[in-house]
């Protein structure tokens, strides 16, 4: 069992190993972490992992994510991506890709509800639907992958699917995957809003418990 999100002492951060607390998985997972470490060498692992550290340490604290984007696809070699995004972000889509364009990248892009398939052939109910009385089409994140795939691109990018269709499309992408910006409707697509202002959404997470 790891707990590192309850640990509070974080020694692997400081390399400090034997301030550990017992409960860490340094302690125990040895084969977990040996096995973890063979598979950084095999070179199409390496590469991504070598050149996600590089953009790290040349941009921290000072490129946006999108600048962190383009860094890591030059030095990756990247020079075709994907981009699967919400319709309720289609200005924000054609932004991204205009600026990924003009740097000098071929990009499709493939938006959430492409196919048009009713809502119905998941089971929805008309009374379940967001407006019921409407049409109302599915998010369709297995075929947005599956068009990236047909376009062969090279790193796909995701601009604010839903939960749950997010994991969908990381499932079914043949290409690496990375996040440009998920979706909070609540939060102006700020999730960890939730966090920092605790104090006034305890009582809604309160709510939750069973």
């Amino acid at each position: 069992m790891s707990r590192c999100a309850e640990c509070g002492v974080y020694a692997c951060r400081s390399g400090k190993m034997d301030k550990a607390p017992e409960h860490c998985p340094m302690h125990s997972e040895e084969a977990v972490y040996e096995e973890a470490k063979k598979e950084y060498l095999k070179p199409e692992i390496q590469e991504i992992a070598l050149k996600s550290a590089l953009t790290e340490s040349a941009g921290y604290c000072q490129w946006t994510r999108l600048e962190e984007i383009i860094n890591f696809s030059r030095l990756s070699g990247f020079t075709k991506l994907g981009l699967a995004f919400c319709v309720g972000l289609r200005k924000e889509a054609a932004e991204v890709v205009k600026i990924l364009q003009s740097v000098g990248f071929e990009v499709d892009s493939a938006m959430c509800k492409t196919g048009s398939f009713p809502k119905e052939t998941l089971g929805v109910k008309e009374d379940e639907k967001v407006r019921p009385g409407q049409f109302e089409p599915m998010c369709n994140p297995i075929c947005q992958a599956q068009l990236l795939n047909r376009a062969e691109t090279q790193l796909n990018i995701l601009l604010g699917l839903c939960v749950g269709h997010d994991t969908l499309f990381l499932k079914y992408s043949e290409a690496p995957v990375t996040i440009f910006a998920v979706k909070d409707r609540a939060l102006a697509h700020n999730p960890l809003g939730a966090i920092y202002a605790g104090h006034y959404f305890s009582r809604k997470f309160a709510a939750w418990k069973k």
